[in-house]
This record gives C-alpha cells, structure tokens and sequence, in this order.
C-alpha cells in the first residue's frame, strides 16, 4: 500500500473506473451474446429486433473508451452479417 497522499488518490480513482468501465462492458457482452444466440437459433426476428440495442451498446462501450472506435466498427459489421 502506497504511503503517499497522491498515491492513495490514485489508486481510489482507478477502482473507480475499473467499476465503472465493468459494468459498461458486461452490458455489452451480455447484449451481443443474446444477439448471438438468437442468430444461432434461428430467430431472426429476434436477431433484428436487438440489432439496434448491440449498436448502441457497442457506441457507448466506444465512447467510454472499453473498445476502439474500429473494434466495435468491426463487430458491429460482422453482427450485422449475421442478422441477413
């Protein structure tokens, strides 16, 4: 355990995020295996119907800086190819 007062800090504000980013990604893993196990499935409508929720999830998820803008670029594309 660090001694020093900034250290200290630190270290709170990175379990901080470490929370945070957490529970941004479950979310998303948790939406996208839904997605996936609808197209395995068969269940396109249902595949469809939670296309939009993974897009939004995977945008957050890049805005909050869990995954690179071209990451989620890629998923999004190949989960899209999946739902056809």
């Amino acid at each position: 355990m660090s001694q020093m007062k900034s250290a200290k800090k630190a270290m709170k504000q990175s379990e901080n995020r470490r929370i945070r980013r957490r529970a941004s990604s479950r979310y998303m893993k948790t939406i996208v295996r839904k997605l996936s196990n609808a197209v395995a499935e068969g269940n396109k409508e249902q595949a469809r119907a939670l296309l939009p929720l993974v897009f939004s999830a995977l945008d957050m998820s890049t805005k909050k800086n869990i995954l690179h803008w071209r990451t989620a670029a890629r998923r999004k594309s190949a989960l899209s190819k999946l739902c056809q």
